[in-house]
């Protein structure tokens, strides 16, 4: 059993000078990487170089001696110490003065074997620290150095620290499984919960709304507490061992110094907050006062010069965000970390996105400002755009809607509205009405009186027609075989303009079968012997149902 524990104790012992040797030779790799791309010793001062032994700092070595610069000093001194017998653990740390090119400079060795040199060149004027207290310094370090040393060859304290290590394994598997387990359940009961306020509620409560943040504190909770629980492991495992002492201790110190720099910052960043906050209270407060004129000028509370009801809402929006872009505009500068080369560049690619791909919607945004402002067309108008005859829905930003006589939504891009005739049957309808106009084509044999009569009955038993202003007829060709009849009459509801034109037509094809005059559409090649009608008595043919007279409005636009 002792042969065995020895065993192990060498071997770990072992394990860990090849391990600390190994991340020696990586730094020594990084330090000739780039000093191979540096510029020559004699064109700029020597960089310093720290020796490291077992994790611990002995010297920063900053002077040349023989021609050798510090990064080669470095090296000779780790391979003097790889090159140790074991027997010199138990030899003393010594030290002897010599003269170095006029300068002073002390030797260390481990009973009479050398190490490495410490010289007057090596002191940093920075620290304002003299040659001898670098030297004991040094020694100190030496000495703990070598006591640790030692420490590694101690069977007794490499098995403590290994069932120390093996214990505290066993405690932290413990303890993640059950913080997992437990927060877990947590987790799963608060978004039960949420489920339930959400099918409880049809609409966005508070209630429901703090329970999903909740449900996602809990999840960032868990993950805190899994690392809390990782970095404690590690951290009292690397302090278990000698060789690893000192990750352990600058872990924690690394910890100690990331928690103080995230307090420093917030209590640096508190005066900007403030500032930000009061910016932005100041914003707000102006946009509700917008707020409040906006509204009395649409009420019609308030009236000023050049504002119209129409350009109410549009004018309140371009103010509102015009308030808050100053707003922010102010207060960026005041956000913490707004002059950090994140920032900086963030601001540099949303500025290049905006200006590669805003030229469409700036486009767009403009138009939608000229079909606003000119007061063209406005929510409720039955207009003709572009040959799209429907009811206007909305007037945005970026396109106008249209809903049609068959119910379909048409999206009109705002840059197409305003290179587009309008035509807005609206627009003036509130004293005369709309008027609305069909075309017949009668023969010359019909008398044109008769015809006039016939159109102007036709209209006045439609029902959508306005009595007043009454309807009339213009004659608006003598083609080679028939008179082009066009008939205006005045209409109470724009939306309603398709349903009451067919139910106009209708009325014009009774009035003229009635009296027997023939509609010349379509084209004749030859005079038929008799008058192409429709008797009274084959009206309701089948499978026509009799019944009253159809002339009314079928339906409503929009």
């Amino acid at each position: 059993m002792s042969s065995m524990t020895s065993m192990l104790a060498t071997l770990v012992a072992g394990w860990l000078l090849a391990f600390s040797a190994t991340c020696q030779a990586a730094a020594d790799a990084g330090d000739l990487a780039s000093k191979a791309s540096a510029p020559s010793a004699a064109a700029q001062p020597d960089e310093a170089a720290t020796l490291r032994i077992l994790h611990r700092d002995i010297l920063t070595m900053r002077g040349r001696i023989a021609g050798m610069t510090p990064q080669a000093r470095v090296r000779r001194a780790r391979e003097r110490l790889e090159a140790l017998p074991d027997e010199a653990v138990a030899l003393p740390i010594n030290t002897v003065q010599f003269q170095s090119g006029g300068g002073r400079g002390v030797q260390f060795l481990v009973g009479d074997l050398p190490l490495f040199s410490v010289v007057e060149g090596d002191v940093d004027a920075d620290t304002k620290q003299d040659f001898d207290a670098l030297v004991a310094q040094t020694r100190d370090h030496m000495e703990e150095v070598h006591a640790a040393w030692g420490e590694m060859r101690s069977r007794p304290l490499l098995l403590q620290g290994l069932l120390r290590s093996a214990g505290a394994t066993l405690l932290f598997v413990a303890l993640v499984w059950g913080a997992y387990r437990v927060m877990a359940r947590v987790v799963v009961l608060m978004e039960k919960r949420r489920d339930v306020l959400a099918a409880r509620f049809s609409h966005v409560d508070w209630r429901e709304f703090l329970a999903r943040v909740a449900v996602v504190v809990l999840q960032v909770l868990q993950w805190i507490v899994l690392l809390a629980l990782t970095y404690s492991w590690a951290h009292f495992v690397l302090g278990s061992f000698v060789a690893t002492a000192p990750i352990a201790r600058d872990l924690g110190d690394w910890l100690v110094h990331k928690l103080s720099w995230l307090a420093e910052g917030a209590l640096d960043s508190l005066p900007g907050f403030a500032t930000v906050v009061i910016v932005l209270a100041f914003t707000r407060l102006v946009v509700d006062l917008l707020g409040y004129l906006f509204d009395a000028l649409q009420k019609g509370r308030l009236r000023l010069p050049l504002f119209h009801p129409e350009t109410v809402s549009a004018t309140r929006r371009i103010f509102t965000v015009f308030a808050w872009c100053v707003g922010i505009a102010v207060a960026y500068p005041f956000l913490p970390g707004a002059s950090s080369d994140v920032f900086k560049g963030l601001s540099v690619l949303f500025g290049l996105m905006i200006t590669l791909g805003s030229t469409g919607l700036v486009t767009q945004l403009m138009s939608g400002l000229v079909v606003i402002y000119s007061r063209s067309l406005h929510k409720g108008d039955f207009v003709d755009i572009n040959g799209v005859q429907g009811v206007v829905t909305e007037v945005a930003s970026l396109a106008t809607k249209i809903v049609n006589v068959r119910n379909d939504e048409i999206t009109i891009p705002n840059s197409v509205v305003i290179s587009s005739p309008i035509h807005n049957y609206s627009k003036l309808s509130g004293t005369h009405g709309t008027l609305l106009s069909t075309k017949v084509t009668i023969g010359y044999d019909a008398p044109w009186r008769q015809v006039h009569a016939l159109l102007i009955d036709a209209a006045r038993r439609t029902r959508g027609v306005r009595a007043t202003p009454e309807p009339y007829v213009y004659q608006r060709a003598l083609s080679d075989f028939y008179v082009e009849y066009e008939l205006f009459a005045s209409i109470e509801n724009p939306p309603d303009r398709i349903p009451i034109l067919s139910a106009l037509h209708e009325s014009i094809q009774d009035a003229f079968n009635e009296h027997g005059v023939q509609i010349m559409s379509p084209h004749f090649l030859g005079q038929p012997d008799h008058a192409v009608v429709v008797p009274k008595t084959q009206w309701y043919a089948s499978p026509a149902s009799p019944g009253p007279q159809v002339s009314s409005v079928r339906g409503r636009q929009g």
